[in-house]
């Protein structure tokens, strides 16, 4: 079962999630935070696989609890009614798995929080869209080789591929290789990369210049 924390500060909220949840037999909420404060202190508790966090909360808020969180094993689907591009960077950045809006059809919140928990990330196709054309458009750097220096050629390849939203699968097809294949790359790439998911590759794919808004994926 996947073991699922709730922080949000509205107690109707965390009611409906739980009830969104526990009624799949794979999935189970073991506890609920009103802060980020909370939040980081139950996780450590509890030892979720899965933080479901608001941004807006009191005395911690959800982007800094993120960001304690960032390294440990619990995974991070931030959940919030605010789908401003500014925060959407600002949780990948913090090292979130994903980020879904509170108005979206519980399918797509159920399946954030199996896809988090299997180490993948998700976000909406509209969120990524306007991520993608809002700041790496308005950064556009020059190819970034000291930060991308570890990496091999293939891996650099496999790399570009997931900034663009490929599947292993895809990217299998498109590189001759087996899935099992591209996943070994991938769980080297963060190794080397100092990363913990598939959403910060997105991030630093981007942030480098390895790939640029508008290029065919």
């Amino acid at each position: 079962m996947i073991k699922v924390l709730l922080a949000d500060d509205q107690p109707l909220v965390r009611a409906g999630l739980r009830a969104l949840l526990d009624t799949e037999p794979d999935l189970g909420v073991i506890g609920e935070a009103s802060d980020g404060a909370e939040a980081v202190r139950l996780a450590a508790e509890l030892e979720p696989d899965v933080v479901l966090m608001d941004i807006r909360m009191p005395r911690l808020d959800g982007l800094e609890a993120a960001r304690r969180l960032a390294g440990s094993p619990v995974k991070v689907v931030v959940v919030t009614t605010f789908d401003l591009d500014e925060y959407v960077y600002a949780a990948l950045r913090a090292g979130a798995s994903g980020f879904v809006v509170k108005d979206a059809e519980p399918a797509e919140i159920r399946h954030a929080v199996r896809v988090a928990a299997r180490g993948d990330a998700l976000l909406s196709p509209a969120v990524t869209r306007r991520l993608i054309e809002r700041f790496a458009a308005q950064e556009r750097p020059e190819l970034d080789d000291r930060r991308l220096g570890p990496l091999t050629v293939r891996e650099r390849e496999v790399l570009a591929g997931v900034a663009r939203g490929l599947s292993n699968t895809q990217l299998a097809e498109r590189l001759f290789m087996s899935p099992a294949t591209v996943k070994t790359h991938v769980n080297r790439m963060m190794t080397k990369l100092g990363v913990h998911d598939r959403a910060q590759l997105v991030v630093l794919g981007y942030e480098t210049g390895l790939v640029r808004p508008g290029e065919p994926a």
